[in-house]
C-alpha cells in the first residue's frame, strides 16, 4: 500500500504500522518513547513560553522548504521572538486521504531534521485522515514549549522613541517564491523562500544587548504590517527609510509584474529587532556574523507620536503612510 487510507487513521492495525515505521522511526527520543496518553516533562527553571500554529501551506514541496520545514521553523521562531530557549514540539497531523505514503515520509524526515537542528524534542502527536476532498493533501499543527531563563521581558508594547529597528536580511523571499510557482508565469524566478530557524540569531543577539526590546518575526502581512502592530502596541510612530530596505531585485521585478508591495509579502526566516540606540551597532554587527543576518539594516527609527503610523521616508524625497494589510494578499502562504 503506497497512499494513506482512512484505516491509517483508524486507531487500529495500520495506524500503529504507520507510527512505528514512520513517526516514532523518525522521532524517536526517551520522551516520546513513553507512549502514554500525555507526555511527562523534566521540571524547568524559568519561565515557560507556549505557542501554537497550523500550516496549510500550497504547495507543500517549495523551493527552500516544504510544510515539515515550516511548520517547526514557525514555530521554534515564535519562541524565540520572546526570548525563551525552545524546549518541545507537539505535531498534529492531518491527512487527506490518497497522499502517498512516501510523501508523507518526506515530510517527517524534513520534520525531524529540523528539529534536531533546532534543539527541540517532539514530545508527542496526533494524526487523523479525512476523506479525500475534504482537505488538501495535509495539514500540519505545532505546539511549541520553550523557557525563558533571563531576566528580560519582550514584546511589542516595549518600543520607545529613538530606539532603532533592524530586519536580519531581504524582504518578500518566501511569499514571492510561492506566488512564482503558484503561477502560470513565464518568469525565470530563482528566488528561494526564506524558511529557516532563527533561534540561534536570537541567542547572539540577546547575548550581546540586554536593550532589547522586540523582537517579532514579520510572517504573514509582511514587514508594513507587523510594524503597524507594533507601532499600535506601544503607542508611537515608526519612521523607515526605503533605500536602507533589503529587496532582492528579482523580488521586486516579480512585485512589479504583478502589482504588490513587497513590504506586504510573507517571510519566514526574518526577524525585525527593535533594540535602543545605544546599543544599535553592536547588536548589527553580531546579527551580521551570524548566517541568518548577513544582510541585516538598521532600517527605521521609533518617533514620539501617539497616532501608530508607519510612515515610508521614499528615495525621492517623500513620505507615505503604510497601513496594515487590508485583506488576503496571499491565501495559504503557511
Amino acid at each position: 500500500m503506497d497512499v494513506i487510507t482512512l484505516a491509517h487513521g483508524s486507531g487500529g492495525k495500520l495506524t500503529h504500522q504507520l507510527i512505528d515505521g514512520i513517526f516514532q522511526q523518525y522521532f524517536d527520543n526517551e520522551i516520546l518513547g513513553q507512549k502514554n496518553d500525555s507526555a511527562l516533562l523534566p521540571e524547568v527553571n524559568g519561565k515557560i513560553a507556549v505557542t501554537t500554529d497550523s500550516f496549510v501551506i500550497n504547495p507543500i514541496f517549495f523551493n527552500g522548504g516544504d510544510i515539515g520545514k515550516i511548520s517547526v521553523c514557525g514555530t521554534v521562531n515564535d519562541l524565540a521572538m520572546s526570548g525563551a530557549k525552545p524546549l518541545y514540539l507537539t505535531v498534529g497531523f492531518i491527512i487527506e486521504e490518497g497522499l502517498a505514503i512516501e510523501d508523507l515520509r518526506k515530510i517527517v524526515k524534513s520534520i525531524a531534521k529540523t528539529a534536531k537542528e533546532a534543539g527541540v524534542k517532539i514530545v508527542t502527536g496526533d494524526t487523523k485522515v479525512v476523506e479525500q476532498g475534504n482537505a488538501d493533501k495535509i495539514y500540519i499543527n505545532t505546539t511549541g514549549i520553550g523557557v525563558v531563563t533571563r531576566d528580560i521581558y519582550i514584546g511589542g508594547e516595549m518600543a520607545e522613541p529613538g530606539d532603532k529597528v533592524i530586519i536580519n536580511g531581504t524582504l518578500g523571499d518566501h511569499g514571492a517564491s510561492i506566488m512564482a510557482q503558484r503561477g502560470d508565469l513565464d518568469f525565470d524566478f530563482s528566488t528561494e523562500s526564506d524558511c529557516c530557524l532563527l533561534n540561534n540569531l536570537i541567542e547572539d543577539i540577546l547575548n550581546t544587548s540586554n536593550n532589547v526590546k522586540v523582537l517579532r518575526d514579520p510572517t504573514r502581512g509582511g514587514l508594513a504590517t507587523t510594524l503597524n502592530e507594533i507601532a499600535s502596541q506601544s503607542q508611537v510612530a515608526i519612521e523607515l527609510e526605503e533605500e536602507q530596505i533589503p529587496i532582492k531585485a528579482e523580488v521586486r521585478s516579480l512585485c512589479e509584474i504583478l502589482g504588490v508591495d513587497p513590504l506586504y509579502l510573507a517571510n519566514e526566516g526574518k526577524v525585525i529587532v527593535i533594540v535602543s540606540e545605544e546599543d544599535v551597532e553592536k547588536v548589527l554587527e553580531v546579527m551580521r556574523k551570524n548566517p541568518m543576518g548577513e544582510d541585516a539594516q538598521i532600517i527605521g527609527t521609533i518617533v514620539d507620536s501617539n497616532d501608530s503610523n508607519v510612515y515610508l521616508k521614499t528615495g525621492l524625497g517623500g513620505t507615505r503612510i503604510l497601513n496594515m494589510l487590508a485583506g488576503e494578499l496571499l491565501p495559504r502562504i503557511c
